[in-house]
């Protein structure tokens, strides 16, 4: 477990979406960071106190979060002198970027003075087993996409919130960097051995109480030539028996492959859940979530009449409209 609470450190970065880390971990745990640390020319804003180290510590800032998502995912030389200064006054350090907190031997060895931890969330702690398919007690939920960042991680933590508002119990379950800093544990699955993935999918949806949903952190996408093995993974590992398709309308390609189409609400169902029922045959699909940031609402509403109709399903943008029609139609018989 990653100690709470946090300080975000938001470098110098040049706008709010470099700072997506940060902001996963606002929105969605905004009572688990006493403050930011920005330096100077940074350009993003979490709506939280500039604090200093002491300041911090001071306020009961346990670890210090990067949450800055940089091209090529490195520490910068000019972020050092903070990450050491937050190791000596006793924080530790959490870092979802590829390079790692303890390849750095200055860090190391102050943290290893000092006592403190040093979290690589994207490097896996434990040796997880190779699948074995085997039936799980509890329900699992799992958001699959017609491309990767299409709000998948968004759905299942609104969702959350939403069935502890009921009364129903409900877990998130990360698997990406920003999830296991929202949530203070998971597994970074794309950091996993290929062979493995499912088998830590596994892992991180133990049995459970029948009456018990785990909401499952997608990623990637079946038809995303990039990342599609992850998401297989996520399917065969987390034996859902429920599958919301996750849409954001309006994009020209998929991410980072321009000559890729985005797959129709139709393709994804019918490859989603054909996948899917190889693990569990029982599993159904149940709804849709659009990401409708980019839409005003008129055209967001449109949008979700559109995938209504396309798919026989409800739809909504669980963060705009809320994630009520989607546990509806979970908990229906």
């Amino acid at each position: 477990m990653i100690k709470k609470p946090y300080l975000l450190f938001l470098g110098d970065a040049p706008d709010q979406l470099a700072a997506k880390v940060a902001r996963g971990i606002r929105d969605w745990r905004p009572g688990d960071s006493v403050g930011q640390f920005r330096l100077p020319g940074c350009a993003a804003h979490m709506n939280l106190p500039d604090l200093t180290i002491k300041e911090a510590r001071e306020a009961g800032a346990q670890t210090l979060v990067i949450g800055v998502a940089n091209r090529g995912g490195v520490i910068a030389d000019n972020w050092k002198e903070v990450l050491a200064a937050a190791l000596e006054s006793g924080m530790d350090l959490a870092s979802g970027l590829h390079n790692r907190l303890c390849d750095e031997p200055s860090l190391v060895e102050i943290a290893g003075h000092k006592g403190c931890s040093l979290h690589d969330v994207r490097t896996p702690k434990v040796d997880y087993p190779i699948a074995s398919g085997r039936k799980r007690s509890g329900k699992r939920c799992l958001g699959v996409g017609t491309d990767v960042s299409v709000g998948k991680m968004y759905m299942a933590l609104a969702m959350q919130q939403e069935m502890h508002n009921r009364g129903i119990k409900a877990s998130f379950r990360a698997t990406g960097q920003t999830g296991i800093l929202v949530e203070g544990n998971g597994v970074p699955l794309d950091g996993v051995v290929a062979d493995f993935m499912a088998g830590a999918v596994e892992s991180l949806t133990p049995d459970n109480d029948d009456d018990h949903w785990d909401l499952i952190e997608g990623q990637g996408s079946l038809f995303h030539a990039s990342y599609s093995g992850v998401t297989l993974a996520l399917i065969h590992g987390g034996q859902p028996d429920a599958l919301i398709l996750c849409h954001e309308p309006g994009r020209p390609h998929m991410r980072g492959l321009p000559s890729f189409q985005l797959p129709s609400l139709a393709q994804l169902y019918e490859t989603s859940l054909s996948m899917a029922q190889i693990v569990n045959p029982s599993c159904r699909v149940v709804g849709v979530s659009i990401n409708s940031s980019q839409f005003a609402e008129e055209d967001a509403r449109r949008c979700l009449a559109d995938a209504e109709a396309e798919t026989g399903l409800p739809a909504t943008d669980p963060i705009r409209f809320g994630a009520g029609p989607l546990v509806d139609v979970l908990i229906s018989p």
